[in-house]
């Protein structure tokens, strides 16, 4: 008859099963929308270097205090002088700045969204709970409020200030008024381009020199086509030619609609029925900003 033996112990064998008390996670499930704010908020703090490195902190937050300085001394002066009207109209403000504006989207449209392209992390948002949608609308929202904070925050400096300087309330509240639906247009304008362009490549380098050349390239080239046709006897053609760069096509929605003084060689804006178009243009450029980023996300999310 056959005796087994049992198997060999090789010597030090330490071997050890040890139940480590893993449990399911029988906690609240927080969804989608919950994931979503995370993602704006961290996103809006990012665009000001918060909850990040110091060094990230200093252009963002230094672009802001060139935002509002400018205000600041045209209140002073206008307190100390007991002047009748601010220097600068509320819609002008973001028109007379948008070398700022420009520097910090280049700057901080590549931050939202070039790591995660670099990285190849985008895939880890969408596995769960969030979808190709949320994500984007998040990524937009955010660096189109850290816009509007950039360019509403000096607007409100002028507007405390021209109370101070005992102002006419309702014309400063109306002026204020029509200066934020101007800056909100374009922030949204803004973010989508810059995003747009950033998230076309990983390298944040490239994103940022692409940013400048989108916004600040494209309105010396339009303003230098209208100072032509200007010069020509085509003044026409100076307001359509305003529709190929993103800061002339603010000019011309507020000047057309906004009581704004305009930009354009002569001061001569676009009329109401030029301004509708002013207005689709801008609007379809904004949609049209979401409807590419939801096809290179969907892309690069697989």
């Amino acid at each position: 008859m056959a005796v087994e033996h049992p198997a060999p112990t090789l010597p030090g064998d330490q071997t050890r099963i040890h139940n480590i008390g893993y449990r399911s996670y029988d906690g609240p499930r927080l969804g989608r929308s919950y994931a979503r704010r995370s993602l704006y908020s961290q996103s809006l703090r990012g665009a000001y270097g918060l909850g990040r490195s110091v060094k990230s902190k200093v252009l963002p937050m230094l672009l802001f205090v060139v935002m509002c300085v400018p205000a600041a001394i045209m209140v002073a002066v206008a307190v100390a002088t007991k002047a009748t009207a601010l220097p600068v109209e509320y819609t002008r403000y973001a028109i007379v700045m948008q070398a700022v504006i420009s520097l910090y989207v280049a700057s901080q449209a590549p931050q939202s969204v070039s790591r995660d392209l670099r990285f190849k992390t985008v895939p880890l948002y969408f596995s769960r709970p969030i979808e190709t949608a949320d994500y984007v609308r998040a990524k937009f929202a955010a660096l189109a409020s850290a816009l509007f904070v950039l360019t509403a925050a000096p607007l409100l400096v002028l507007y405390v200030g021209a109370l101070l300087a005992k102002l006419d309330f309702a014309d400063q509240t109306k002026g204020f008024a029509q200066g934020l639906v101007s800056v909100t247009l374009l922030s949204l304008l803004f973010a989508g381009l810059g995003l747009v362009v950033a998230a076309v490549t990983p390298r944040r380098g490239f994103g940022i020199a692409a940013v400048i050349a989108v916004l600040t390239i494209s309105y010396g080239a339009v303003s230098t086509l209208q100072a032509i046709a200007d010069a020509q006897g085509s003044t026409g053609a100076t307001r359509w030619i305003g529709l190929f760069s993103p800061i002339t096509l603010i000019d011309g929605v507020q000047s057309a609609f906004l009581g704004a003084s305009s930009a354009f060689p002569g001061g001569i804006g676009p009329s109401t029925g030029e301004g509708v178009v002013y207005v689709l243009a801008a609007l379809g450029l904004i949609v049209a900003s979401y409807g590419l980023l939801m096809r290179r996300y969907r892309k690069v999310g697989l």
